[in-house]
């Protein structure tokens, strides 16, 4: 078919030209003595993203999965207890692998729609008096049901309980497009990956870690190898790594980091929460209804839509792909069939949205769902014109 095939799943995300054109290059000597002119940079870039200004930032060869697994691996022991909540696929995730690397897990069910319960963390966190939660496990942004958690809730939480234990954060859909800050947050390992706020292909997991993490690391007797803090730290500290680094999406980073220091983070966030209620708006129109319970879950990278009854929602996203050479989100798990997800992150602008938009409207009404033609598009475009001079003097 003719033009382009759009992509709005949430992640892997749109890629901008000269991010693209700077990964296609010939094969460069990872052990170079001027290689460290690249790495360095960059280290420093992504610690920048971050707000991380004590601690460090390394970078895997590998999808964020890899960089959860070095964060346990690095910091716990196994029989280590840890405080998790699970209410989408990737905060279940998560879950399941502390469980496999033999953590003991004490695992909150919230109901999906919903996020971090920071209420019940709280409760927990100051009834462990013996202190024998080690760690705090919060996904800020769960991409399967389009909900963003408040981290800074959970350190609150923390602190009110004078609680030493180390926090996680799962920010591979939110860090570099929503609102996060390392540091002031007392985040001690934060988890993101290329492909979403960072405009990269997938294949490199960052972890940001805090100092007090990498104190735990001297201590902790999880089994690592691939993933250890110390051989990255022997080999990072001059420019290099202990295996071979994926150059090209390297090259492909420091134009991403550019990107973002240039239009700026609060910017960025700026722009994500413009675009996603734009999407919002549409919802409403189509009188849809979001995943996610309350307006305080709302996501700003992912929408996830719930379809009517009796329509199945990997239909929609069947039509958009096949008929109009859209890709659409699928709903994964508990909500597999139920919902459909936008993705609203990384290099992305009002039209970009409008095509997605009118792409799941052509679909759902090719699948039976009563709507009026038009009726989502035309609610996100009076937004995205009447609001769009706001956004850009808020961003400027």
């Amino acid at each position: 078919m003719a033009g382009f095939t759009h992509l709005f799943i949430p992640g892997p995300t749109n890629i901008p030209e000269q991010v693209r054109q700077a990964m296609n290059l010939p094969m460069e000597d990872m052990r170079a003595s001027t290689f460290p002119e690249l790495t360095l940079g960059l280290f420093a870039g992504l610690k920048r993203v971050f707000k991380n200004e004590s601690g460090r930032v390394f970078i895997y060869p590998s999808s964020g999965t890899g960089a959860w697994e070095s964060a346990m691996t690095n910091t716990l022991s196994p029989g280590d207890r840890v405080l998790m909540s699970r209410f989408g696929q990737f905060s279940h995730l998560w879950v399941d692998m502390a469980e496999r690397l033999g953590l003991e897990v004490d695992v909150i069910d919230t109901e999906w729609g919903t996020g971090v319960p920071v209420e019940i963390y709280a409760e927990r966190l100051a009834a462990d008096k013996e202190h024998r939660i080690k760690a705090v496990f919060c996904t800020h942004n769960e991409t399967a049901t389009g909900v963003t958690s408040d981290v800074a809730g959970v350190r609150k939480g923390l602190d009110a309980a004078n609680h030493p234990a180390l926090l996680f954060v799962d920010g591979v859909s939110s860090i570099g497009s929503i609102d996060f800050r390392q540091d002031e947050w007392g985040v001690d390992c934060a988890v993101s990956g290329s492909q979403k706020g960072f405009m990269l292909p997938a294949g490199l997991g960052f972890l940001s870690v805090s100092q007090k993490a990498l104190e735990a690391a001297k201590t902790a007797k999880g089994r690592r190898c691939y993933f250890s803090f110390d051989d990255m730290i022997r080999n990072n500290d001059n420019g290099f790594f202990p295996y071979t680094p994926a150059t090209q999406l390297l090259r492909g980073l420091r134009v991403s980091l550019d990107l973002i220091e240039a239009e700026g983070l609060e910017a960025i966030f700026a722009r994500h929460h413009h675009l996603a209620e734009g999407v919002r708006k549409a919802v409403d129109a189509w009188g849809l209804k979001l995943c996610a319970k309350e307006r305080k879950w709302h996501s700003d990278t992912v929408s996830a839509i719930h379809v009517p009854e009796g329509i199945d929602s990997a239909e929609v996203v069947k039509r958009a792909y096949h008929k109009y050479q859209t890709s659409l989100g699928v709903g994964l798990n508990k909500v597999a069939g139920k919902v459909f997800r936008i993705g609203h992150l990384g290099w992305l602008n009002e039209v970009m949205v409008c095509g997605a938009l009118s792409a799941a409207e052509m679909a759902l009404r090719d699948c039976g769902v009563k709507l009026a033609p038009g009726s989502g598009v035309g609610a996100a475009l009076e937004h995205f014109r009447l609001a769009g001079p706001v956004a850009v003097a808020k961003a400027a």
